[in-house]
């Protein structure tokens, strides 16, 4: 619980933080992947802010080895009401009423799936059948890549609606969710006492790989989205979408079990049910801003 909520506290600010130092910038597209890096690369508030993701995935696989995945992907979710604070905080990025009435919706969420945690039952995989695993992840990856490319056509259209970045987060969450099962495939090999062997069993298997390819791709990828579209909005829905993705195919690719106890069964479908559900039905788009009303000059009898 403690790695998970730190995760969330690092990929919270890492968000935010990216996104400070991505609003300083040019333009960026996907289009030129080297300006992109050399641009990004030459900003130390964005390195901050990498380097915090990166720890938020360093506490990933400590999670991966302690909670099943199905859980860890509830309290995830839990750190998307951090990131809206923070929004915000240092953002400037308003959240509406309805929004506000999600975010305790998900912390509800929250605790419904800690109350279905039991150390002495549930049961934590450290495998999954390779075929099986590349069998779910290759489509996803295929169909992460073609939504993108996909949104950014309908971009260059004259004459556009403005986009909102739901299909810029869908896309960006199916690299993410891949990304996902490779950290908790590469967590079931994690020996601390034989670094060697950890290391040799990592690279016999498909998880570097495609940690490299949803690294490469999903950095591109998320740079430029992030620039063009508030983050209190694509990263719930990147986030909503790599949690669903994390906790089907990994529940199926890994084999963990739900809990038996019917009780807890309830809370922990209830409360990953609530928490998608919620994301999914927050607004999709920006509140047209309010003419102001002009003010009527008294005339004088």
């Amino acid at each position: 619980m403690a790695a998970a909520l730190l995760a969330n506290v690092l990929y919270s600010g890492g968000f935010v933080l990216e996104k400070r130092a991505l609003a300083r910038l040019p333009q960026v597209t996907v289009r030129e992947p080297a300006r992109l890096l050399r641009l990004v690369l030459g900003s130390p508030l964005w390195i901050a802010g990498s380097l915090a993701l990166a720890s938020g995935f360093a506490a990933q696989l400590v999670v991966y080895r302690t909670l099943p995945i199905a859980a860890a992907q509830g309290i995830f979710v839990s750190g998307l009401v951090l990131l809206v604070l923070l929004s915000a905080r240092l953002l400037g990025e308003e959240t509406s009423g309805r929004e506000r009435y999600a975010l305790g919706a998900i912390l509800a969420a929250l605790l419904m799936v800690v109350l279905s945690l039991d150390e002495g039952t549930d049961t934590v995989s450290r495998a999954a059948p390779y075929p099986l695993l590349l069998l779910l992840c290759v489509p996803s990856l295929a169909a992460g890549v073609w939504l993108y490319r996909s949104a950014e056509r309908r971009a260059l259209r004259r004459h556009r609606l403005p986009t909102t970045g739901v299909e810029y987060g869908v896309a960006v969450g199916l690299l993410y969710g891949v990304s996902s099962l490779a950290i908790k495939g590469v967590s079931g090999y994690w020996t601390p006492s034989d670094l060697p062997g950890f290391l040799t069993g990592v690279l016999r298997s498909p998880y570097p790989y495609l940690l490299l390819f949803t690294g490469a791709f999903g950095l591109v990828m998320s740079q430029a989205a992030l620039q063009r579209c508030r983050a209190s909005l694509i990263v719930p829905v990147c986030t909503t979408v790599t949690s669903l993705h994390t906790a089907v195919l990994g529940t199926l690719s890994f084999g963990e079990a739900l809990p038996d106890d019917p009780l807890r069964l309830t809370l922990r479908l209830a409360g990953t049910g609530l928490a998608v559900a919620v994301l999914l039905s927050m607004p999709k788009h920006d509140a047209a801003p309010q003419p102001t009303a002009r003010r009527k000059e008294l005339t004088p009898p």
